[in-house]
Order: C-alpha cells, then structure tokens, then sequence
C-alpha cells in the first residue's frame, strides 16, 4: 500500500531538461522568423497555392543547402547536433540581423564563428578616442585579431579597409591571403612568422572553442605560407615594435606598434601606430586628411 506522499511523488512531471527547452526554444525561433520572410525577399516566385506565411520548410532548406528532412526535424525540436556551418547558412537564408544570428547560436549552445562586426566594448565613447588619437592610425582588436572598430587612417593604412566584408576583417586573414594588404607590408615574410607565433600563443587558451578552430582551418586551408609558419610551432608573446609601412597614397611610413589592454587578460585592446620619425607624422597627417576627404 502507497502513502499519499509517494502517489504525490510518482504522479510529479518530471522538470524539462536545459536541452529539451533550448530545442523548443529553437524550434519555434526557427518558425517564426522563416514565416516573416516573403518569397520576394529571398529571389523565390510566390506562386498561386501558396498558403503557409512565409517561406516553406523545403525553401528554407534550399537556401541553406540542407536536407529537408533535417530541417524539418530542427523545427520539431529533435534531439539533432547542429554545425556552426548550417547555422551560419540558416542565419544568411532566414535574413538574420546580428542580434538574431547572436540569438540563434545561443540557443543553439555553439559559439558564432564568424568574426565580430558589433561588440559589446565598440561604444560611442570608445569609437571617439579612436577619432581623437589621429592622425595616429588605431583599430580595436579582440584577441582573435578581429578588427572590430577603426579610425580613418588606419582604415586607409594598408587597404582600403572599408571596402573589405566585416566577416574578412581580421588581421590574420588579411596578412595572409589580401594581396594590397600584403604589399604594405615591408617585412612582410617576417611579419607573417610573428603573426603565426602570436597566434598560436594566443590560442592556447581558446583551443576548443569552435570561431578559434574554424579561423585556424581558414588560414591553413588558403595559405600554404601560414602552413608553414604554423608548423613551426613557434610561439611570440605580444610586444611593442617598429613597423614599416608602404602606403599607396604617400609612401612609406615607420611606425612604432603599441597595445593598449582594456581587460587584465589578453582580450580586447586598442591597437595604436605611433610615427617613428617626422616624416612618417607627416606622411599619416596626409593619409588622414585623404581618408576625410574621401578620396580612396
């Protein structure tokens, strides 16, 4: 015979697991924002029939390059992994702004790979230092080498960086695979080793993390110059140096490189380029009077 408290206890439902939730959550995130998308947006015909708001499943899974089957069970909140590959297609098919892509991966519980264009230490008050230390050239740094934020010298420094898709800037990228980039660099089979020493000092605590992974698989798979610099297995840590410069709009120009920290670890930091020389100040005075004129 039970006691009333053991009946209480066997008839309880069970509390709903973090993952169960988080493929709920997922599910219907996934639904909703498919059934805003208009046919138009997306380059589809509309068609006559059409009766579900929004994209379908199966347009939604052509876009992404998915299976449908497998879609279909995502909006079903399977218990299915899901690749930081197929959620960046999802996020670019189901026309995802960054708070909605940042959304998605979390509910998901995978790290975005693609590099930062917003963050949360970009602010109105940060963009305005990096504007009042020119004409040095600044940028904002994490310490995956994304250049999050950057003032207009710098932006004209080594390429014309406004012209680069945010998901490409990122310096380790840009010295290794962007040939304007390459060619302002004066030293620069030198400098790709350092980058590649740094790098991979730097990545010694980001090892499983899967944007770290993903930059790495990136850089070796288009360029056989960092493959060889990464297999060295050498290791620089972070330092002030001299630099020199080739800029297609006046010349050359040597630098000194200084990090400035903005957290006790080796995070974001503000990265300046201090004139050497008077000829160099000269040099980015003219570089920052061009990038304010406009003139590319």
């Amino acid at each position: 015979m039970t006691t009333m408290a053991e009946e209480t206890a066997v008839r309880a439902p069970e509390a709903p697991r973090d993952g169960d939730v988080r493929r709920h959550e997922l599910a219907a995130f996934l639904r909703s924002r498919r059934e805003r998308i208009a046919p138009e947006q997306v380059g589809l015909p509309r068609g006559r029939r059409r009766r579900t708001p929004g994209l379908r499943r199966e347009e939604v899974a052509q876009l992404s390059a998915v299976g449908v089957t497998w879609y279909t069970w995502l909006e079903q909140a399977r218990d299915i992994q899901v690749s930081v590959q197929v959620l960046d297609a999802l996020a670019r098919a189901l026309l995802l702004d960054p708070g909605e892509r940042a959304h998605l991966f979390q509910l998901a519980g995978v790290a975005d790979p693609t590099p930062a264009t917003t963050c949360p230490s970009v602010t109105p008050a940060m963009r305005a230092v990096l504007e009042q230390v020119e004409p040095f050239p600044a940028c904002l740094q994490n310490s995956r080498y994304d250049i999050l934020a950057y003032n207009r010298t710098y932006g004209l420094l080594l390429c014309d960086l406004d012209t680069v898709p945010p998901e490409n800037r990122n310096c380790m990228v840009l010295s290794y695979t962007h040939a304007e980039w390459q060619s302002s660099i004066v030293h620069l089979e030198e400098t790709q080793r350092l980058m590649a020493a740094r790098f991979r000092a730097a990545m010694a605590g980001h090892l499983t993390e899967p944007a770290w992974k993903m930059l790495l698989k990136r850089l070796r798979t288009e360029s056989p110059e960092f493959r060889r610099a990464w297999d060295r297995h050498e290791v620089v840590a972070h330092r002030t140096k001299r630099k020199e410069f080739l800029n297609r709009h006046v010349g050359r120009i040597a630098v000194d490189h200084t990090d400035l920290w903005l957290t006790p670890g080796a995070g974001p930091r503000i990265v300046t380029y201090v004139p050497a020389d008077e000829e160099s100040r000269e040099r980015l005075e003219r570089l920052q009077a061009i990038a304010s004129m406009g003139r590319r």
